[in-house]
């Protein structure tokens, strides 16, 4: 068990330590930040949709915008389209799993919102049909990936690939990085 441990923790660390490494990573972290920061000083919305476990941390970065981050501060306008189940069990059951953020978005969204979209693959059917919706609606997106090509790079305007194909080393790149975005637009309205 021990040596199981230690590689997992060694695999995390040389996930963050690729991202590290790669200053266009770190610049496109600062490019989202300053596009979230710019959205809701406009009056927009910043909106996050993922399945399963990216699903939970949709739910968990938009907590981090409407509650706090670090500081006691106004709450500013984000959701996790992940978070209403009888609207999702409603259009998965009646239109298809396929379109329930789409539908959503559709009916939430407006030009100048911002979607972020995570999916370890990068080929999430609905988190994908969102994107062609956001793409119509004028709404930016970003697309939290891995590092193989996919459906959302095409749709993403700005993207970080976490430098992993291992869905746990993805997902934590994905919170680090959501992290991070979260503590400069706290910043920003303190």
């Amino acid at each position: 068990m021990k040596s199981i441990i230690q590689q997992r923790i060694q695999e995390s660390i040389d996930a963050k330590s690729a991202i590290l490494s790669q200053p266009a990573l770190i610049e496109t972290t600062a490019q989202i930040a300053q596009l979230c920061i710019a959205a809701l000083k406009a009056g927009n919305k910043i909106m996050f949709c993922g399945n399963g476990g990216s699903a939970v941390d949709s739910m968990h970065l938009a907590a981090e915008l409407t509650g706090r981050y670090y500081s006691d501060r106004m709450p500013l306008n984000a959701e996790a389209l992940s978070a209403d189940n009888a609207f999702i069990t409603a259009v998965g059951n009646d239109y298809g799993f396929e379109f329930i953020y789409s539908r959503m978005v559709k009916g939430k969204g407006k030009k100048g919102d911002i979607l972020f979209g995570l999916s370890t693959s990068g080929n999430s059917a609905n988190v994908v049909e969102a994107f062609k919706v956001c793409r119509e609606m004028g709404i930016t997106t970003i697309g939290l990936t891995s590092e193989r090509p996919c459906e959302m790079d095409a749709l993403s305007d700005v993207s970080i690939k976490a430098p992993s194909s291992d869905t746990p080393r993805i997902q934590e790149c994905h919170m680090l990085i959501g992290h991070i975005v979260c503590e400069f637009v706290e910043k920003a309205f303190m």
